[in-house]
């Protein structure tokens, strides 16, 4: 079985504080967030709703897709979001 690996998108809230990150296990590291295992920011500003995700097969696609997010303005990854998900439901309930 080949290797996904996902670029997300976190939330506080709808239209809150935004997280970007990339990782090769989804739910495992969605469910760090939520209980706030790793320190860092997402725990500092109780960051714990999934609100985005894609699926990458390589990390070469998803690391520079993950960096090509974070440098976005604001409105872009709302937009993002929104496109996916434009009721911001937290997406970890789908994953489950």
């Amino acid at each position: 079985m080949e290797k996904l690996f996902y670029v997300y998108i976190m939330a506080s809230a709808y239209n809150g504080t935004l997280y970007v990150g990339v990782t090769s296990n989804l739910l495992k590291r969605v469910w760090e967030h939520k209980e706030g295992v790793v320190k860092g920011f997402t725990k500092r500003y109780d960051v714990k709703m999934l609100v985005y995700y894609e699926v990458h097969d390589r990390a070469e696609y998803a690391i520079p897709r993950e960096k090509q997010i974070k440098a976005w303005k604001r409105q872009w990854k709302i937009n993002l979001i929104e496109s996916m998900n434009p009721e911001w439901k937290d997406l970890y309930e789908t994953l489950i």
